[in-house]
């Protein structure tokens, strides 16, 4: 039976998979963190959250994350990051623009990588610093 909650590939069958598995991996794990977030700080209805999680999972607001996370990236995680944003992407979303979109899947990807990876703290720590006031 494999456990997927608790799963951790090796790096070498991580990196076989390519940019855009990753961040459909890394897209899950941020709506769920935010989710996760949104439910802790006492959300409870569901139009608020669902409305919240809207705002914060989104092309523009991944960007605007992924800005703040930059400086904080090892060499590893940057290139990750840099290979998730220059993927190939089909359709943008109308409301953000072709970079915002970019760097979104760039976000996507290195979330998705650390989660397979079974960097959990690493990806906490970085959650942590996107949701910081």
């Amino acid at each position: 039976m494999n456990d997927y909650l608790h799963l951790q590939m090796n790096p070498e069958d991580v990196n076989r998979i390519s940019m855009l598995g990753l961040a459909h991996v890394g897209d899950g794990v941020y709506e769920l963190l935010v989710r996760s977030m949104l439910c802790a700080q006492g959300h409870q209805a569901i139009q608020d959250l669902h409305r919240e999680t809207v705002r914060l999972v989104n092309a523009t607001a991944q960007a605007q994350a992924m800005e703040k996370l930059l400086p904080l990236l090892t060499e590893e995680e940057s290139a990750v990051y840099r290979r998730g944003r220059n993927a190939k992407v089909h359709g943008i979303p109308p409301k953000s623009s072709v970079a915002e979109y970019h760097s979104a899947t760039g976000l996507e990807a290195l979330f998705g990588w650390l989660y397979l990876l079974g960097r959990r703290e690493r990806l906490s720590e970085l959650f942590a610093h996107i949701t910081e006031e």
